[in-house]
């Protein structure tokens, strides 16, 4: 079956939300073996709208547009999908009922203006909606399907997974399925990961596509099956010679993050860490203690930002920042040495850099970033020079700390 998506709402075209249903429906779209090939975004306007379900109606067999079901003059789907179709809109007593039972149940009067989501194009039945007042629309017509969905995620999402796909199934949605399996690579860019596959990529089925995010690339291996124990069959030598060729900087897949990799790993081998942060802030014990569970191995930070605070609290020797400067190999070794000696830790990390835009000098840029990472008493400090704005930088910086430490509890440590 093929599909493709319709998004309504101004708000996504001015950039002040961003459309997560468009991700997820693309997953769930896949996993029930639904081709979809084309995704828009329209404003809130009926007759845009209209003419965008009649372009996607030409090509795919099933519709399904996001938003513009609820109370206000604005949301507008309904309407536009009836005038597409040429059929009136007609009051359905169960989605009547279904919304003043909502009101009901929750002792508030029903606004006039909430009747309008019980009308639907004639022919359509309604989709419940437990989590709001805007009812789904389902529709055959045309030898096509027609779906609306409400707009707000926590609506869309057990809409579509509760209400639509199982729908989808008599009409053999889920013949064939689409899965994906996804490898996580660090310290290494995207041209470099695309030159080493070079020769996987132009397979048809599995597939392998790249992707760059800040400090990782991604690599997509999607296979088509009858189920997915088969797509997983399909993927497997596929996986393998990708492992083969950028094992050492794979460092996990699907789910996995960089800092939970990390505390995994941590937590194994009865490790603790303790962080010390100058331009990043403390955006990289954040990241530590996103994990659940992470006490058991990270001990705190100290966001060590102005000189005072990094001879004071962490011990650099003030002659150390005097002749090398607070950006240095030398201060970030201070840094990690410092802070595992605070703290009392296995393993320091001090990181020591200018995010910018100011305070940059010829002999020391913009995205020039200090990385000292002390094992025991074994120091090792790295450079790293990054472009890109303040966050992007600053993020950088985190995720090449997590990496190198990965890569040192992975080869180089022992407890």
């Amino acid at each position: 079956m093929l599909a493709e998506a319709i998004f309504t709402g101004t708000e996504m075209l001015l950039g002040q939300i961003v459309n997560t249903n468009a991700a997820f429906l693309g997953r769930e779209l896949a996993a029930a073996g639904i081709s979809l090939h084309r995704q828009v975004v329209v404003g809130d306007n009926r007759e845009r709208i209209r003419a965008a379900i009649i372009d996607a109606g030409r090509r795919a067999g099933l519709i399904v547009v996001g938003g513009g079901l609820g109370p206000t003059e604005d949301d507008l789907s309904r309407e536009a999908l009836a005038a597409a179709l040429g059929l009136p809109l007609v009051e359905d007593a169960i989605a009547r009922e279904n919304i003043t039972r909502y009101f009901a149940a929750r002792q508030r009067p029903m606004p006039a203006s909430n009747l309008k989501q019980a009308l639907l194009p004639a022919g359509a039945r309604p989709l419940e909606n437990p989590c709001g007042t805007a009812p789904g629309v389902f529709l055959e017509h045309g030898g096509r399907i027609y779906a609306l969905l409400p707009g707000p995620p926590h609506e869309f999402e057990p809409m579509l997974t509760g209400q639509l796909l199982p729908l989808l199934e008599p009409y053999g949605a889920r013949r064939e399925v689409i899965f994906s399996r996804v490898l996580k690579i660090a310290g290494a860019g995207e041209s470099a990961v695309e030159e080493a596959v070079k020769d996987l990529l132009h397979s048809d089925n599995p597939t392998c596509a790249p992707l760059a995010k800040p400090g990782e690339v991604t690599l997509r291996l999607t296979a088509r099956a009858a189920n997915i124990a088969a797509a997983r069959e399909l993927i497997q030598p596929l996986e393998t010679a990708v492992r083969r060729l950028l094992g050492d900087f794979i460092y996990g897949s699907d789910d996995d993050t960089l800092e939970g990799v990390v505390g995994a790993l941590l937590r194994q081998r009865r490790l603790t860490l303790a962080v010390a942060e100058s331009c990043t802030g403390g955006l990289l014990g954040e990241r530590v203690t996103r994990i659940p569970g992470s006490s058991d191995y990270f001990q705190g930070g100290i966001i060590s930002y102005s000189n005072e605070a990094k001879v004071k609290i962490l011990g650099v020797p003030a002659a150390t920042l005097a002749a090398c400067g607070a950006v240095s190999q030398e201060v970030a070794a201070a840094m990690a040495t410092g802070v595992r000696r605070v703290m009392a830790t296995d393993i320091g990390i001090g990181i020591t850099g200018i995010a910018g835009p100011g305070g940059a000098t010829a002999a020391k840029p913009v995205g020039l970033i200090y990385i000292g990472l002390d094992f025991h008493g074994q120091v090792d400090v790295r450079r790293e020079l990054f472009v890109g704005e303040r966050e992007n930088i600053r993020w950088l910086a985190s995720q090449s700390a997590l990496y190198y430490l990965w890569r040192g509890l992975r080869d180089g440590f022992s407890a």
